[in-house]
């Protein structure tokens, strides 16, 4: 039997606790598990400042978590899949230009 995407996504589970070090991005679910990946998965997570990847916000009622400072999204599936970022050099080296730009303002201030 096969099951839809929606149907597939309304019955995983859920993000309810993000915490991000250093070295690594763990998230907790709504059925328990823990799940933990290297940090370096996820580039803009990786070469962002402490500060900005400690603000986070649930999206998609809990099926995904947005970074605002760093315009990073990572849904749950991709974390449970053990997907890392798809983000291509050329779009990683963009963001890298538009943080820089964003961290000088922020330092003006």
């Amino acid at each position: 039997m096969s099951t839809s995407t929606l149907s597939s996504r309304l019955a995983s589970p859920t993000a309810t606790k993000v915490e991000v070090t250093e070295d690594i991005l763990a998230v907790e679910l709504s059925d328990g598990r823990r799940v933990a990946v290297p940090l370096s998965w996820y580039p803009r997570l990786s070469h962002a400042r402490p500060e900005h990847r400690a603000y986070w916000q649930f999206i998609g009622g809990g099926h995904g978590i947005h970074w605002p400072e760093l315009d990073e999204d990572i849904s749950v599936d991709n974390l449970l899949f053990g997907q890392p970022s798809g983000e291509g050099a050329r779009s990683f080296s963009r963001w890298k230009e538009w943080y820089q730009k964003k961290l000088t303002e922020q330092d003006k201030d």
